[in-house]
Parts: structure tokens; sequence; C-alpha cells
């Protein structure tokens, strides 16, 4: 951190380490997530070239430029004479900088501050904020005719997008709103602060409210040096830093801008500075390049390496594989993708049989099925539980996997006592903070019950005269049916004698209760789920009940049950102290980053 930094190149070349090192896990879940990691480093690095950008700290001035306030003393006295020759109106007066609390000497030489109906073009309209759907219903829109440009071309800097249209008499109407060739667009509602510049083969046409139009006089202010200042400069000031993501209420206004000043380079060392900033955003690029396909030939190395685990015929080409990774494993687990991944590969792992030796000792699995199968029998003849419609006989091709010896497939429903789903009860029944915990999906979170968020009770009687098949117990395994996600797992804790659920939710109850640890693995680990056929509705996967019963389970012996278990608790809190770690080292990064940053600006 002592090395000179006044150069752009340097604070790139000479700390790249520190850019690219500070990566942050995003939250993702359900479909459509993408990238599962922010480049926090080369982001900052991309906001601190804007800002020292726009407030001359990126290049250095050079002193045969025209000063910039002597180019706004001209303009001056262009408009001034076309007020006289009413080409245009009056317009209204600016505050002084003063009034604006800006001091002139905090500038760069040749710099000083402006105000945007200085730079404008010599237009009533060079800015101007869309109009509101009054102006802009939907039985205005036509099939062709002159376009409506919407918060979509500025987002995506593309012109071509859009089907909106209006007829020539709207147009004429609003024409006012219409946007030109080189025009700057500003998205000024919801994703608020992007800048397009309109091209020269645009179809004519006219902006919406989510946008603002900005036509500038380039010959004060050109457009590419805007794009780089309202990012940098006006969406970090107080008016309007606080806009970004904001509901439709909040936007950038026209008035807002015309009274904002900023600071004001020469024209010369603006097509500079847009040149400069070019420079090192294409070296930002390449930077975020080469960082993002390093993680991702990282995460493809891991999972190659983990697959030849789950793939091992025996337990000697597991240990072999194994030894493999063990060697590399400090520079294999850096992310919290690859732990991730270690943790899925642990689970598979386990309820394949190739976590923990088999022992001879263990009485088969075949054994303890005919013992269930044979209690399960006594009890629907004591008419204590009803009999089931059976499901019927395992196939070969639903087998996921070859099973170790002593081990069995059998179906939940073969050793569970209920495969219920839960039901919604009236809100008439819910209460305050006492009577049974009600469960929801969003209760259960990173694989366990959490019922600080967001808990609902019902009244005890409802749940007793009313939810008896949707009744659960501590010890009861539960999976959430309604996705995505699927795979949402948890088993029920004793903090409550008593609990409900609702239709989202399926229970299992095993009859013998300590297999519910075994359950709760195999379901954790997914695995189920390639073999299980989905019913979609509304952009929604759903498992049936009758799917739930009918999840095939690997069964091992039930001590060796105990045993997969527990290696899978010590291998899963291993895991976790890494991630803690990563956390650790990933707030150190960020750390240096930002103190980086703060040091180029100071």
């Amino acid at each position: 951190m002592s090395k000179d930094i006044s150069k752009p190149e340097q604070l790139i070349t000479e700390h790249i380490d520190i850019w690219t090192s500070a990566i942050l896990a995003k939250s993702t879940s359900g479909r459509g997530s993408s990238k599962k990691y922010e480049l926090y480093g080369i982001t900052k690095l991309r906001e601190l070239i804007l800002e020292l950008a726009v407030y001359g700290k990126l290049i250095p001035q050079d002193p045969t430029d025209e000063p910039a306030a002597v180019l706004l003393e001209r303009i001056a006295v262009e408009k001034s004479q076309l007020v006289k020759d009413k080409k245009i109106k009056k317009q209204k007066a600016l505050p002084s900088l003063e009034e604006a609390g800006v001091e002139q000497n905090t500038l760069p030489q040749g710099w000083t501050w402006a105000f945007m109906p200085q730079v404008i073009a010599h237009d009533d309209y060079a800015i101007k904020r869309g109009p509101f759907g009054s102006a802009l219903k939907k039985a205005y829109f036509v099939n062709s005719g002159y376009k409506v440009y919407e918060q979509q071309h500025a987002i995506n800097d593309d012109f071509s997008r859009g089907e909106y249209y209006i007829d020539e008499t709207k147009f004429n109407e609003l024409k006012a709103f219409e946007v030109k060739p080189y025009d700057l667009i500003i998205s000024c509602s919801g994703t608020v602060g992007k800048v397009a510049i309109a091209p020269p083969n645009m179809e004519r046409g006219v902006i919406n409210q989510a946008l603002l139009k900005i036509a500038l006089n380039n010959n004060a202010l050109i457009n590419e040096y805007f794009k780089i200042l309202f990012p940098a400069f006006f969406m970090r000031t107080d008016t309007l830093s606080d806009l970004k993501g904001t509901a439709q209420k909040n936007m950038v206004s026209v008035d807002t801008l015309r009274k904002e000043p900023f600071p004001y380079p020469p024209l010369a060392e603006q097509r500079r500075i847009v040149a400069k900033v070019d420079e090192l955003m294409l070296l930002c690029d390449q930077l975020e390049q080469q960082t993002e396909a390093s993680i991702d030939a990282h995460a493809t190395l891991v999972e190659v390496l983990l697959s030849t685990l789950t793939d091992s015929a025996d337990a000697d080409e597991l240990a072999q594989n194994w030894a493999r990774i063990a060697e590399h494993f400090d520079s294999l687990f850096t992310t919290e993708q690859s732990i991730d991944a270690l943790k899925q590969t642990v689970l598979q792992l386990a309820v394949m049989g190739k976590l923990v030796s088999q022992s001879s000792d263990d009485e088969p699995a075949s054994v303890l099925l005919e013992k269930i199968a044979e209690e399960k029998e006594q009890l629907i003849q004591e008419k204590k539980i009803k009999p089931r419609k059976a499901l019927p006989p395992i196939e070969d091709e639903e087998r996921l996997f070859d099973l170790p010896l002593g081990w069995e497939w059998c179906r939940l429903d073969d050793i569970c006592d209920g495969i219920t789903s839960g039901s919604t009860p009236p809100r008439s029944s819910f209460i305050d903070d006492t009577g049974i915990p009600y469960l929801k999906v969003y209760n259960i979170r990173n694989q366990k019950i959490d019922f600080e968020y967001q808990p609902q009770f019902i009244e005890e009687g409802y749940h007793s005269s009313s939810l008896k098949r949707s009744q659960l117990c501590p010890g009861d395994v539960i999976m959430n049916i309604v996705g995505p996600p699927l795979g949402k797992i948890a088993i029920i804790p004793d903090t409550y004698p008593e609990w409900n659920c609702n239709q989202a939710i399926v229970m299992f109850r095993p009859f013998i209760s300590n297999l519910n640890k075994f359950i709760y693995t195999y379901l954790v680990s997914g695995m189920f789920l390639d073999k299980i056929a989905l019913i979609g509705t509304a952009g929604q996967d759903n498992i049936s009940v009758t799917k739930s019963r009918s999840i095939l389970l690997p069964t091992p012996p039930l001590a060796e049950q105990h045993r997969i278990v527990a290696k899978v608790d010590e291998l899963m809190a291993i895991c976790d102290q890494l991630k803690e770690k990563l956390k650790q080292s990933q707030e150190t990064q960020v750390q240096l980053t930002d103190a980086l940053v703060d040091r180029a600006l100071g």
C-alpha cells in the first residue's frame, strides 16, 4: 500500500491482487440465478476511475487549454444575443455558487463549477421529462408510426428494442418530448442513472415518463463525458444518491438537474478524460474476464475432482482419489461455491455407502425392513393405523446407483407411519404468540427450522380437532413440495411438543424414530430429485404427496446409519469452519479495497 498510485495504470497493475481478490458471494436461490459471486474489487475500481475522472484527478491538466470559465462566458454571450434576437426565451437566473454551497478553489486549474442550463443546447426543450400516463395511454398505441422510447432503451443502450408506437397526430401533440439523434436519455425512476446516447439511425419518436432527455451543446459539454459525469457525480449527490432502486414516486427531476452545480473541465480535457476512461475500462474488462475465467476454471476443476470420488468403483479407488484432492485441499476449497460442492459430495458419498466402512457385524437392512413391515401389519390389525394403497414394486431403472453389501432399496412409504402434507386453517384460528407453532416454507432456512423468522401460531383446540392430518412432532422430517427451489428439508426440533404446517410441506414420520437423521441426510442430498416426476403449474415445481411416498431410499443397516450421520455431522462442521474463515478473508479483502479507494481519492 506504500507505492505511488498517482498514475491510473499503476492503480490497476500494482494492486491487481487486491482488485481481483475482493470477491463476495451472492445470495441466490431458485431458477434464474446467474453468477454466484460479485467481483467487488473490480466494481470498486470502475467506480474509482469514474470518480477520479470527474474531479480532475485522472489525468494531468494542460495549461494551454482554454479555461472552462472562459468558455462558459462566451456561451453566455451567444445565448444573450439569441434572446435579444428573440430566437430563444430568456432563462431563469441560476443560483450563485455560494447559494449552491460549493467553492471554486476546490477544483483543479482550468476547471469551474457549472450548471446544466449553461451547457445544454439553445432549445427550450433541451432538458425534458417524458409525458406521464395520461398523455401516453395504451389506447394511443398503434402498430407503426412514431416510436415510444422506454426505460429499457436507456438501461440496455439499445434503441432497436421496443414495440410501442403512436400516430402522427399524437406525435405532433407530444413534439416537446421528441428524442433526436445524439440526444442523451436517462433512466430516471426505478433503475435510476443509466444513460444512453441516441444513435444517428434511430427511429423518430418520443420518450415516456421513465426517461429524461438532454440535448447538450457539444461545444460546451460532450455526450461521452456526460455519460461519465452523471453516474460518477450527479448520482452521488445528496439529492440523487438515495434514488437508486426506489419506487416510481422518487424520480430524477428536471429541476434537480438545473440547480445542481457540477465540476466542469475545459472542453479539450473532457475529450482526454473520455479517452483515458475508455482505455482504463478496457483494462478493467480484461481484468474481469481473466478473473471470471479463473473462477470458472477453478470451479470446473473442483467439480471434476469431486466427481472422481462419487464415481469411485471401490474403497481403494476412493482412497486414491481422495489422496489426490487432500494433497491440494488448501488451494481447491477457497470459494463458497467450492465448499458447497464439497458439502454436496460428502452427502452423496454418505448415502451411496462410500463415506464410512461397512461392518459384517451389522444387522443387514433387509432384517430391519422386515421388522418394520411386521410392526406396520400389526398396527393395521390393531386398527391403530389405516392400510394404504400399495405402491408399485421398485423397478431397476428407478435405482440411482448400486448398493453396498447389507443395504436395501425401499420406498419412504415402507418405513414411515405417515406421509402427508399440511393444510391452511382459517384466519380466525391464528393467535399472536401462544398456541401451536405453524410452519410455512419460509421457516425452513439452511435446512433447519427457523421459527424466529415470521412466527405464526394457531389455536390448540383447532389444531387438535381440525388439523390432525398435519400435526407434527419433534423428530419428524419435513420437506417443501412446492418450489422453486425444491429440496428444503428440516427435522422438527423439540422446542415445542407439537407443531403444524401448511399444504406446501410434506411430513415423514418413520416407524423407528432414529431412522429420521439418515432420511434427512438423503433428502438433503437432493439425489432423489433426479428420478421424481415434477408437476409444474404457474411457474412452480410441485411434488405430489403420492410421489413423496414413492421416493426411493438407499437403506443401510441401522448401525451404519448412525456412523454415517456422525461422520456427515463432523465433516459439515469442518466445511462450516472453512466458510467462516473464507468470510473473514473476504471481509479483509473488501477492507483493503476500500482503503485503497480512500487513499486514491484522498
